[in-house]
Order: structure tokens, then sequence, then C-alpha cells
């Protein structure tokens, strides 16, 4: 079955931008041309493939050939960019905050040095980022599930490590013998998809206190544990400069929690996905702790 790339491309556009007016504005349409682009793809598919509601989003049917859109943007730009100096190829690609405030800072630097090289990065739980693989919203995400999405491959790329910490005036405030209380000590989460420190309750048969601060960006998460807000489980690249300056301290018997990251992508013959793939891979090796 052969689909039409401008029937494609509009439904990509529909999905980015949630509604067929905007599309059409964007393509540079009328609504009713961008309708008529839908309806005859949909009638090639056999199926619905766009919801319409407000916003639009694609149906199950619609997701493949959502992602069969982006892939074929992705290659059409790549030839403009050998073709014209000044062209441009845009990566959309899933991070996880966390990596992103810390071991995936060297690959800014590496695509910096590609000015043709767009990034359009969506900052995403690494639990949930190979959701937006399957939706077709990203071409790679950095992700902590090992299952390959269809259509993609993954690589094991590390484990960054987490570690309960908090400042030394807190951890006396809430001694607790050798220990401290884990069932009274404020506790700083990232947002409620942050189970990071649920693990190491659970690990002390601990659930979490009456005192749960949420700061859902990593820098600011990072200085709220340091100005002694609540304890949480800091990555290691941040935390290591503050253990060396006292800044923050270790929690008695807290372990350590070690979460895989994997590097998804689509499976796609593009240099500029190849490249971001090495950007990524050397970075990983520097900073993370070696898979398994």
């Amino acid at each position: 079955m052969r689909f039409d790339p401008a029937q494609l491309e509009t439904l990509v556009t529909i999905t980015e931008e949630g509604t067929f007016e905007a599309a059409a504005r964007r393509l540079h349409l009328t609504p009713s041309a961008v309708s008529q682009r839908v309806r005859a793809l949909e009638r090639a598919a056999g199926q619905v493939l766009v919801r319409r509601t407000t916003p639009c989003a694609a149906t199950p049917a619609g997701l493949p050939l959502v992602r069969l859109g982006r892939q074929l943007r992705l290659l059409a730009d790549e030839a403009a960019a050998e073709l014209d100096e000044d062209g441009v190829v845009e990566l959309a690609v899933a991070v996880n905050a966390d990596s992103l405030a810390t071991w995936f800072r060297p690959v800014l630097d590496a695509v910096a040095q590609r000015p043709g090289t767009v990034l359009r990065l969506a900052v995403e739980d690494q639990a949930y980022s190979h959701d937006l693989l399957r939706r077709g919203e990203v071409l790679a995400a950095v992700t902590s599930e090992p299952e390959a999405v269809q259509g993609c491959v993954v690589e094991a790329l590390g484990s960054l490590r987490y570690t309960p910490a908090a400042t030394s005036a807190l951890i006396e405030r809430y001694r607790h013998g050798r220990g401290v209380d884990w069932t009274a000590m404020p506790v700083v989460v990232f947002n409620e998809k942050d189970h990071v420190q649920d693990d190491v309750l659970a690990a002390h048969g601990a659930t979490r206190p009456p005192v749960v601060h949420r700061v859902p960006t990593s820098t600011d998460f990072h200085e709220a544990v340091r100005r002694g807000l609540g304890w949480g489980a800091v990555p290691a690249p941040q935390l290591e400069p503050d253990l060396a300056a006292g800044r923050l301290v270790r929690l008695p018997g807290g372990r350590p929690v070690d979460v895989p990251l994997f590097w998804q992508r689509w499976r796609l013959d593009s240099p500029a996905l190849v490249a971001l793939t090495e950007d990524v891979r050397r970075s990983a090796a520097a900073a993370l702790r070696r898979p398994r």
C-alpha cells in the first residue's frame, strides 16, 4: 500500500497544530483542502486516522502513518540540506530532566558544532518517554524501557545513580538511633511520575511522610534539597561536588538506586540521526555507570 507524501505531511501537521484550521495556515492551504487530503488518506487506509476533537489527535490506526510522515519529512530535509548549505534538519528527541541537566549536556555541545541540525527536545520521565516514540512525536528517546518500540532499535546506555541525600541539619533534626525517621522526615519529589524516593522508602518499610514537596525541574529539585527543604535522591553528577564540599551528606542507611537508561531511535538510514546517536553514546559512556 502506497500513501501520498503530501497527505502524510498534512496528517503530521494536524497532530502538531491541533486543528485543521491551524494546519491549513501552516501549510498555506484552505481548511477545505486540508480536509480533502485527510479524507483521501483515510480512504486509502480504510480507517479513521484523526479524532476530530479539540485538539485533534491521531487514532491508533493513524499513529503508524504519523510516524511514516515524520520519517519522510526527516529524509526529505536531509536531502534538501545536502543540496542547500542553508538547509536544516530537525531532530525531535525525548529526554528525562535529570539526564538533560547532567550527562546529556555534552550532546548539546556536539550538536552545536553542526549548524544545520535543529534539536527539538521533549522533557519526559524516562519511564514514559517511549510513549512519545510510539505516538510518533519524537524520533529518538532516552528511556528506561529495554524493549524496542515497533520500528525502533534500542541499546543500553548505562545507569544513572541516585543517592538519598540531605543537609546535615535536616538529618540531625530527624535522627533516629543510627539512622533517621523515614516516616517523618520531609521529602522532595520531582512530580507524581517520580517514584525513586518511593523505592528508597519502601526499602525501609516506609511510605511517604506527611510533608512531600514537589519541585518539577531538575536544577530546582537539587537546590531544594541543598536548602534543607527535604531529603531527595540526587543524581550522582549533581551530588558528588556537594558531598566533597559538605553541602549535602548521604542519608544513613539510604542505599543508592541505579536507574538503567536506554537509547531508542527509529530504524532509519539517517546521517543526522546516526551522528546524534554517536553523540549520545560518547556522553553516556563518560558519565553513566556501565551497563551490565
